[in-house]
């Protein structure tokens, strides 16, 4: 009964950590930031206030992990499916994921932002991948449609059959 007893008061511990309670999950309202570009201006989620937002957070050290769903999303831009008016996709570099100096991850940054024609920002503590429970030393995708509520998670790498439901999916969130 004892032995019980201690690993109930143990599962509950466990439970009520602060990494489980504060995970993002799909449904969910994300919890508001703030994190510099690389010219120090502060960006927050209001930035893109009435946006659908697609959201990379990554570890500099697998920057490219998820290019291939950046990829399509430029892609859907350049078709016209996705639109400046109801869409903004960015990325924020989980710095403390890495060995690599600001510096280095900033220039790693400009030709990833030159590329997509998008700000990246810079989480330099890793207080987003705390907050939200994202993954350490990967890339991570979160959509959140215009109220901010989680539509789609991948702490990972995006499969490939599940690129184009996730582009489409931020397409059809522009119209709601």
């Amino acid at each position: 009964m004892k032995r019980a007893l201690i690993w109930l008061a143990l599962a509950a511990l466990i439970a009520a950590t602060p990494a489980a309670a504060g995970e993002l999950k799909v449904g969910m309202k994300a919890s508001d930031w703030s994190f510099p570009d690389a010219d120090g201006n502060e960006y927050t989620m209001e930035t893109w206030a009435g946006k659908v937002l697609s959201i990379s957070y990554v570890d500099p050290d697998e920057s490219d992990l998820n290019e291939h769903y950046t990829d399509a999303l430029k892609k859907a831009k350049d078709e016209g499916r996705l639109s400046d008016e109801h869409y903004q996709g960015f990325g924020i570099a989980d710095c403390a994921a890495t060995w690599k100096p600001n510096f280095a991850i900033k220039a790693i940054a400009g030709k990833k932002a030159k590329k997509y024609n998008t700000t990246i920002l810079f989480d330099t503590d890793a207080t987003l991948r705390n907050a939200w429970g994202l993954a350490k030393d990967t890339s991570n995708v979160i959509i959140l449609d215009k109220d901010r509520i989680c539509r789609a998670i991948v702490r990972g790498r995006v499969p490939d059959d599940q690129v184009e439901s996730l582009v489409q999916l931020v397409v059809d969130l522009q119209g709601k």
